[in-house]
């Protein structure tokens, strides 16, 4: 286990995490044991997210604040804290995503992150057979706090019909992955469209890509490649996927056919019915 005297608090948002969860605790007088009994977990994860063994969760940190009565200074630190455990070639998209008014995604595979189940997004994160699926989880969940703000982004996703098709995670993942786009039929600031498979040919076949606009900063265009990210504010660039991007909205279903479409291939498709080669009870 780290020697907790030598862990450098100015080395990560992990490591001063850690380092200040001693020291407050330790003001109180209280063991990593007593602790763990007042918020009911164990003094040996106590001790690991001292040592930055374990990524604290958001629960954990609100209960130490209670606990402690360090006025939110916990629930403040995850958020930089889960925001550190992204892949650092994502980390600045993140932080640009964070400070955008406007989001603008065309995603050709998946569901865009924002919108993710915590189901689904174990089962996509679990394809890059990382080290800690758990922590890249936490952190995913975290980004979509965004969505949750007094006054967040004005966010519109173009999700391609094959989207909703592809089974990641099952059934039962795909149709609590459904059921939450459909939450956002109604959504002040976020609208769902399908670009249908009939739609053939149409501006993005080359791939997925984020348009994010700020109040008083140039626009920003975001790709990835197989192992990285790249953000680019080329005004040609710019330019380029904007006329790209009314296109497909201009293609896509409504936002009410959308989700029609997708409240059909929910039940159709992910519903409660045997799949071809499912064996059933008589």
């Amino acid at each position: 286990m780290a020697n907790m005297q030598t862990l450098d608090p100015t080395a990560s948002p992990l490591d001063y995490y850690g380092w200040e969860l001693r020291r407050q605790r330790e003001a109180h007088g209280l063991k990593q044991g007593q602790l763990g009994e007042i918020i009911f977990c164990t003094g040996s994860l106590i001790g690991q997210i001292e040592t930055t063994k374990k990524v604290p969760t958001r629960d954990f940190s609100e209960r130490v604040d209670a606990a402690l009565g360090t006025d939110g200074l916990f629930s403040r630190l995850i958020g930089l804290v889960l925001r550190s455990q992204l892949p650092h070639w994502f980390q600045p998209y993140a932080e640009m995503e964070a400070k955008a008014a406007y989001i603008f995604t065309y995603q050709a595979q998946l569901v865009y992150g924002l919108l993710q189940t915590e189901e689904y997004a174990r089962a996509v994160l679990a394809t890059g057979l990382p080290d800690d699926l758990e922590r890249l989880v936490a952190a995913r969940m975290e980004r979509q706090r965004i969505l949750e703000r007094e006054q967040p982004p004005l966010a519109w996703a173009v999700l391609d019909e094959a989207v909703l098709h592809r089974p990641i995670g099952g059934r039962e993942v795909m149709r609590g992955q459904l059921a939450r786009l459909l939450e956002f039929t109604d959504h002040r600031w976020m609208r769902i469209q399908v670009l249908p498979f009939r739609s053939g040919e149409h501006t993005s076949l080359d791939g997925a890509f984020n348009l994010l606009r700020f109040d008083s900063d140039p626009d920003i265009i975001y790709t990835e490649d197989l192992i990285s990210g790249h953000m680019t504010a080329n005004p040609e660039t710019i330019r380029e996927a904007a006329r790209r991007y009314a296109h497909l909205q201009a293609t896509a279903l409504s936002v009410e056919d959308s989700a029609a479409l997708i409240t059909r291939v929910m039940e159709e498709r992910y519903g409660d019915q045997p799949q071809p080669g499912e064996r059933t009870v008589a």
